[in-house]
């Protein structure tokens, strides 16, 4: 799940080299973290969070393959 979303979110955002992606798994649950510049929040984020949502929901749909729940989450990264 973790090349998914980075694959995704380097394909929207200007910062590509500022994209980091972190995967951390419990059991059956995988929580994913991607952390963009501050710069391309919104474009990760999009209108009313249309493309956060388009994304989780991408990843939720290659999760349900694999019998799994993932959680994605978006964090603006430390300037």
């Amino acid at each position: 799940m973790k090349e998914l979303v980075e694959v995704m979110a380097k394909a929207l955002v200007e910062h590509p080299e500022e994209v980091v992606v972190t995967e951390t798994t419990d059991g059956d649950a995988t929580q994913v973290d991607l952390q963009v510049a501050p710069s391309d929040m919104g474009k990760v984020i999009g209108k009313q969070g249309r493309i956060a949502k388009a994304i989780r929901a991408v990843v939720k749909a290659a999760a349900t393959r694999d019998d799994r729940r993932v959680n994605v989450s978006i964090m603006q990264e430390d300037a």
